[in-house]
């Protein structure tokens, strides 16, 4: 999407807040909903894959809270972008349990900064009002689930195509960059 001007600002959601810190397998999450867990992942890989992105086989959810006040504490060291890429390849791809200092470090390391800055602002919450005020957001939007793309007053929810993704900005009023020869 580099042919837009576009400002881009992450938005935490609180994906299933109430999974315990061990994890739960995607059957147990998913159970009574009447969802066929091997169909919907092999339609997300399928999707994912569409678009050149990376997707692992995940089997569990974990809960994502502690790794969301990471985020927004990676956000202010300047290291925003990196640190959601890093944590988007560490759960959704290589399956691991965002709750988990082992995880956690392995990010932070990959970011260059200090595990043990890290370790207090998770320890203290420093960051826990940022990542409520977040989840507040995505209430007040209607948001329900992730990923969500939202511009002016205009949203899609779900993985999406790159052309949904292109018509959404461009119904939003985004101006298109000129190439200079």
């Amino acid at each position: 999407m580099n042919e837009f001007d576009l400002s881009l600002k992450v938005v935490l959601f609180p994906l299933h807040p109430e999974t315990p810190p061990e994890g739960q397998t995607l059957e147990q999450l998913f159970a009574g909903r009447g969802i066929d867990v091997a169909a919907s992942q092999a339609e997300m890989s399928a999707r994912v894959a569409s678009e050149g992105l990376p997707y692992g086989h995940r089997t569990m959810t974990f809960n994502s809270r502690r790794a969301q006040e990471l985020a927004k504490w990676a956000e202010a060291a300047g290291a925003g972008k990196e640190v959601h890429n890093l944590l988007y390849r560490s759960y959704f791809v290589d399956g691991n349990n965002l709750a988990t200092d082992e995880t956690l470090e392995a990010v932070v390391n990959q970011l260059g900064l200090s595990f043990d800055a890290a370790r207090e602002a998770l320890a203290t919450q420093e960051f826990a009002a940022d990542v409520d005020q977040d989840w507040q957001r995505c209430r007040e939007l209607g948001v329900t689930g992730v990923p969500a793309f939202i511009c002016k007053d205009r949203g899609v929810v779900g993985a999406q195509p790159i052309s949904t993704l292109r018509q959404l900005v461009r119904d939003a009023g985004a101006r298109e960059r000129t190439t200079e020869s």
